[in-house]
């Protein structure tokens, strides 16, 4: 998948970005909004790092030519932390890579949402403009999560630790991807990833959503495996994990 840069669109310092989402939290298993609200990952979510930054590494990434940005909020600060600590490089956090702002929303469930604000859970399970519910527009959040890139370190690659809605909306600006096209492509897992490279005066999505599962193996001994979910449409939104398609 690629696209025109648009000619707003920040000359960035890096030609390869992965985007790493972070690990679960209780409140994804639940399907509990975070948006900006701050809590930490769950058991499972700090194994999903752990297990998922060797696969990271092994993929091309290398001390002297990798930059580490994450969010500063806990549960993508934690997540960043397993990978700079096998790198060995230091982690920068800028807030604006925070969660997509979601006002009145934080902290309520999905069922809690569409009980009480029906309309505008209505609009934000078709994928259309949230209007009334407080937070932030897309395209603020387009813009902040653009503004911390252009302000890397001129590097080889950049690992970007974020979340479900502003990893979301930062790939579709940078693929060009108009409000008609929004979700075009399905939504990062806890700590899944995508990778796009610039390729002169295209961004391309080269894959999309992958993520380390733990899978038995024949001496009973559990092992990380990749399964990458590639670049297709999403279906209904999951039943848990809320923040997934904000």
């Amino acid at each position: 998948m690629t696209a025109a840069l648009p000619a707003d669109l920040p000359d960035l310092p890096v030609p390869r970005l992965v985007v790493w989402r972070h690990g679960r939290t209780e409140w994804n298993a639940t399907g509990r909004f975070q948006g900006q609200l701050d809590p930490p990952l769950d058991a499972e979510g700090r194994a999903q790092a752990v297990r998922t930054a060797p696969h990271l590494v092994a993929g091309g990434l290398h001390p002297g030519s990798t930059v580490v940005v994450s969010s500063d909020l806990v549960r993508a600060a934690d997540t960043a932390a397993a990978l700079t600590a096998l790198l060995g490089v230091p982690l920068r956090l800028d807030e604006r890579l925070r969660e997509h702002g979601l006002g009145r929303w934080e902290g309520l469930t999905r069922d809690e949402v569409a009980d009480r604000f029906p309309d505008q859970f209505a609009d934000w399970a078709a994928g259309r403009p949230v209007r009334g519910r407080g937070g932030e527009e897309n395209a603020a959040v387009v813009a902040r999560a653009l503004a911390a890139l252009a302000d890397l370190p001129a590097a080889d690659v950049a690992v970007v630790v974020t979340h479900g809605g502003t990893a979301g909306r930062l790939m579709e600006a940078l693929l060009g991807l108009g409000p008609q096209h929004r979700r075009v492509f399905g939504p990062l897992a806890n700590c899944g990833w995508s990778e796009l490279v610039r390729q002169g005066e295209r961004w391309r999505l080269v894959r999309h959503n992958c993520a380390v599962t733990v899978v038995p193996a024949a001496d009973g001994h559990a092992r990380g495996a990749v399964l990458d979910a590639g670049a297709t449409p999403e279906g209904a939104p999951p039943a848990q994990d809320a923040d997934a398609l904000s």
